[in-house]
């Protein structure tokens, strides 16, 4: 059994923490792990992200070009960015809620999320676009937007681990003072995705 799963993000957007949550998931479900984080300049909204390389088959923390399984985007031109890691039947969520650069280098293209969202819907079937950011703002922060893509996950039915074994490792590990806005954002993006996916 092998299963990859890369995260990709901005700096501040939780991609570390919520691979820490898939992780020690997949380890509580009795499963190897193996992962890999790569930050850029993450205090400055820059590039981050995770590699959860899940199951005996794995060898190595890097997910190779083309094997993941789930590419989880935590904003729209990272995930564009990491695209070539998803392998042909894989299946990407990202969330619609862009993050502009800090800066602008001279002469680049002025940032185009709607461009962006419509390259991913041409090139990926059976992609989920939804803005997670804003649910998790109805459920009570913002900052929950990566709890509230990990419930999205867990709603697709693709994870090598049960709903019940995430939400166990998300009890333990987020704060008791911020659990339950976390638990409302996790639960309603589930139900979310769960009724279109």
């Amino acid at each position: 059994m092998k299963y990859d799963i890369l995260i990709a993000g901005v700096g501040g957007q939780g991609v570390v923490l919520a691979s820490r949550i898939l992780a020690l998931a997949a380890m509580k479900a009795g499963l190897h792990v193996s992962t890999a984080e790569t930050i850029g300049m993450s205090q400055r909204e820059g590039s981050v992200s995770s590699h959860i390389r899940i199951g005996n088959e794995v060898s190595g923390s890097l997910i190779p070009v083309g094997q993941a399984d789930l590419l989880l985007g935590f904003e729209p031109a990272e995930t564009v960015r990491n695209l070539l890691f998803l392998r042909k039947s894989g299946k990407v969520l990202v969330n619609t809620h862009a993050v502009p650069p800090a800066s602008k280098p001279p002469g680049s293209p002025d940032y185009d999320p709607a461009a962006l969202l419509s390259f991913l819907n041409a090139h990926c079937p059976g992609i989920l676009c939804f803005d997670f950011t804003e649910l998790a703002e109805e459920a009570g922060t913002y900052r929950a937007a990566n709890v509230a893509m990990l419930g999205a996950a867990a709603g697709t039915g693709v994870l090598p681990f049960s709903e019940e074994t995430l939400q166990a490792v998300l009890d333990a590990e987020i704060p008791e003072k911020y659990r339950a806005v976390n638990r409302a954002a996790f639960e309603i993006a589930m139900k979310q995705i769960s009724g279109i996916s």
